[in-house]
């Protein structure tokens, strides 16, 4: 579907890359994430597919492209489907 948005905790909560979307929101609160290059500064930011998202995940930084945009939190593998890790 084109056009088709997702907000960014609820995208990091569904990717199974935030415990929470509580958690997930206090990322983008405080700055932590990029989409496309912007600093995500409110956790109400929307992302569409082929976004490139840069977050910080322990001692590392990762970096993914969107290509499908979830429907719900499923298992790791669905979840894992839905990006291409490009760091």
């Amino acid at each position: 579907m084109t056009g088709e948005t997702i907000r960014i905790d609820k995208l990091l909560f569904f990717l199974r890359l935030a415990k929470s979307r509580s958690l997930a929101a206090g990322w983008a609160d405080a700055g932590h994430i990029r989409a496309n290059g912007h600093r995500v500064d409110r956790a109400s930011w929307t992302v569409k597919v082929d976004d490139v998202i840069t977050m910080p995940r322990g001692d590392e930084v990762l970096t993914f492209k969107l290509l499908v945009i979830p429907s719900r939190r499923g298992p790791s593998i669905e979840a894992q489907s839905c990006y291409e890790t490009l760091s």
